[in-house]
């Protein structure tokens, strides 16, 4: 039997939103006993509404003048060091349009690919300020970032870490370079194939059956479209996305990678004669797991004079990915001119200044097939038709994350946070049980700040603790990955030292659901249904008072799960 439990004011609930947020950007070290503690260092991040941890460690960077095509300036790195770190790792990337010009800055030599060129050194960092100078020389125009990351290699943890970056967009004409970079609409990038150096993808295997068709998102794997009569006209082709990625990377290099996009929305635009408006010809989706499409249209004349077609992060209605202002990022092709017959378009791939925005994208493409959800919405308090979509928010640059929120029902993410796809599924994690919960929040307490591998509330670790095993399903393991490439491993037993024990610490709380879900549930499909029917505030009242009520095992078995994560009742 159900119990009724009182809504809590939006305003309380989205404040519980983002202090419930934190383990994706304040997870420390399984070390922690020798980590900085808590309120001893105090590197705050840039964004005023950034969720990050206060930091021991530092970096900032910056131009001494904004070069164009041809020109050379000096990038100033300096990191700021608040307590002692025997192997600090410091490493530099710079974009494909810019390149080190000398090296007399002790940073090793650059390494390059694809993505640019990668620089960086193991320092011994005592408290203070240490910088270090580079050269580097403009060779294209166009948008640019450079990317700055300090960390300790020994002890992964955020609150030992910081991020910086530069934006510009480099000119041809002197003095025409300006500062900030715009890739919210932008062409597709300039590759055919995969490149050297390339990973093989991190596929995540659907867990469940597909769910049936519905008309706000995607349902099914769909292959190319068939075949159109010949009076139609056809284009087709492999949208991909080449990105870099924490997960298969460490601090001195991500690896990288080079996939299909799935269920993106596209459109075929066209001109039919050269004096005509653009007219919308043609609407799809890419193909889930391959990237194809292939849309079909009937000419109005022999010739159409430009076609051309556009690929927006958005899939269906049921989630997408926005800039700062909320709007949609969009990669379109170059025209095909006078197209009279069917034309395939081969590989075509996402801008690479949108390269972030559409890993983070097919990350929760990757999170829908294994959702666990009745129905074809993400939860199964949702009815079809009826469904609310996940909505992620990124810019370059961005220091505003990480963390989501329930006023808006929005996920914000900072600059590199969609290089690791745990952190954008643990944020996701947020938003489906936002949705299950059908708009209710516990009342969290002691939740910021908060760290996976202590003790901090039972509602501090549920909600957490939730979010983390939203991660570890979808990706089956059980090591949390952060944007710099950085890695932590929670798999835990009761010998497991480093982690405190019991249902407040969130790291207990995810690997406990997870084998609970495995090992006695046969999926989380069971457990998703019973929290879209009653709502929880902590593990304790998921275990002993819900999970009897609703058919789920808590007899032995489950219980010995427990036990092995320091959970008892």
């Amino acid at each position: 039997m159900s119990r009724i439990r009182l809504r809590r004011p939006t305003v309380l609930a989205a404040l519980a939103g983002i202090g419930t947020c934190l383990a994706t950007i304040a997870a420390p070290s399984a070390s922690a006993g020798t980590s900085a503690q808590a309120g001893t260092c105090t590197i705050a991040p840039k964004g005023k509404e950034s969720e990050a941890p206060l930091s021991c460690l530092g970096v900032t960077t910056s131009l001494d003048r904004l070069p164009t095509v041809g020109e050379q300036a000096t990038l100033t790195v300096n990191v700021t060091v608040q307590t002692s770190v025997k192997r600090a790792g410091l490493s530099v990337q710079l974009p494909p349009a810019l390149r080190m010009s000398g090296n007399d800055s002790g940073l090793t030599a650059a390494t390059t690919d694809a993505f640019g060129q990668r620089t960086s050194r193991v320092l011994a960092l005592t408290p203070g300020t240490r910088t270090i100078k580079l050269k580097v020389k403009a060779v294209a125009a166009g948008p640019a970032q450079i990317q700055a990351d300090i960390s300790d290699i020994d002890r992964p943890d955020p609150r030992r870490a910081g991020h910086d970056s530069v934006e510009l967009t480099i000119g041809r004409a002197n003095g025409s370079s300006t500062k900030g970079m715009s890739v919210t609409k932008a062409d597709t990038a300039p590759v055919q194939s995969p490149g050297p150096g390339i990973h093989p993808p991190r596929l995540a295997t659907p867990k469940a059956p597909a769910p049936g068709s519905a008309a706000s998102g995607p349902a099914s794997p769909r292959a190319t479209a068939p075949a159109a009569p010949s009076a139609q006209v056809c284009v087709s082709g492999t949208y991909r996305n080449r990105f870099q990625s924490a997960e298969g990377g460490s601090w001195n290099g991500k690896a990288n990678r080079d996939e299909p996009v799935s269920n993106a929305n596209i459109t075929l635009w066209g001109k039919p004669t050269a004096n005509s408006g653009t007219q919308k010809l043609a609407t799809g989706m890419t193909g889930n797991g391959d990237g194809r499409f292939n849309l079909c249209y009937t000419p109005s004349t022999s010739v159409t004079a430009k076609l051309w077609v556009e690929f927006q992060t958005q899939a269906g209605g049921m989630w997408s990915v926005v800039d700062g202002n909320g709007r949609l990022y969009s990669t379109a092709t170059y025209s095909q001119d006078n197209v009279s017959r069917g034309i395939s378009l081969g590989n075509v791939y996402a801008n690479s200044g949108q390269s972030r925005a559409w890993h983070a994208f097919d990350t929760l493409n990757k999170l829908w097939w294994n959702r666990g959800s009745t129905t074809n919405c993400w939860a199964g308090s949702q009815s079809d038709g009826r469904c609310t979509p996940i909505t992620v928010q990124w810019y370059p640059g961005s220091t505003d994350g990480t963390y989501w929120t329930t006023s808006e029902d929005k996920i914000h993410l900072a600059d590199n946070d969609p290089d690791s796809e745990h952190t954008t599924v643990h944020e996701a994690g947020h938003a489906l049980m936002g949705k299950l919960y059908n708009g209710w929040w516990p009342n969290v307490t002691n939740c910021s700040p908060h760290y996976v591998n202590r003790a901090s509330s039972t509602s501090c670790g549920w909600t957490e603790g939730f979010a983390n095993a939203v991660s570890f399903h979808t990706f089956n393991d059980t090591t949390y990955y952060w944007g710099n490439g950085s890695s932590l491993n929670l798999a835990n037993d009761r010998t497991t030292t480093g982690i405190d024990q019991g249902d407040a610490c969130e790291a207990r709380v995810a690997t406990a659901l997870l084998d609970l879900w495995s090992q006695v549930d046969g999926g989380w499909t069971r457990s998703n249904t019973m929290m879209s029917k009653t709502w929880q505030s902590s593990f304790r009242e998921y275990f002993l008072t819900d999970r009897p009520t609703y058919g789920l095992d808590t007899g032995a078995k489950a219980r010995n799960v427990l036990y092995n994560h320091t959970i008892q009742y």
